[in-house]
């Protein structure tokens, strides 16, 4: 599922406005990506914890030529798993029915005044050219 699909999938909680919902799912992205960069965690219980790492600088292998390179240090994002989506993935634990979307009832219409326009005049249909018939040939040659 990528963000356009997810937002679709969302936009029914949102009264089908998929602008709304595209907002939503924005907002929660930000906020994730601006407390990471913080260095602060972000646990969503039953989901899982998303946490800035720092990786250190270390000796590595290039694979083509076999020489040891040194890597330098780095930051990168994680994403733990929580136990309980550990579980629905692999099948031991079911969820509960999706969250259905609200049934809002739509509000009835006013009755609105509508004035009346005048009557557009209709063009006649142009009719087109009649063919001519091809002129009969001259009259049979004598013998």
């Amino acid at each position: 599922m990528n963000k356009a699909q997810f937002i679709a999938a969302l936009a029914p909680h949102f009264n089908g406005s998929k602008k709304e919902a595209a907002h939503a799912v924005d907002i929660v992205f930000d906020t994730i990506t601006r407390n990471m960069a913080a260095g602060n965690d972000v646990m969503i219980n039953d989901f899982g914890k998303f946490k800035k790492v720092d990786r250190k600088a270390r000796m590595g292998r290039n694979p083509f030529t076999g020489e040891t390179i040194k890597i330098k240090a780095s930051k990168k994002a994680r994403f733990l798993p929580a136990k309980a989506l550990k579980e629905v993935v692999a099948g031991d634990r079911k969820l509960g029915p999706a969250p259905k979307p609200e049934v809002k009832a739509a509000p009835k219409p006013a009755a609105k005044k509508t004035a009346k326009k005048p009557a557009a005049k209709k063009k006649a249909a142009k009719k087109a050219p009649a063919k001519r018939k091809p002129a009969k040939k001259a009259a049979k040659k004598k013998k």
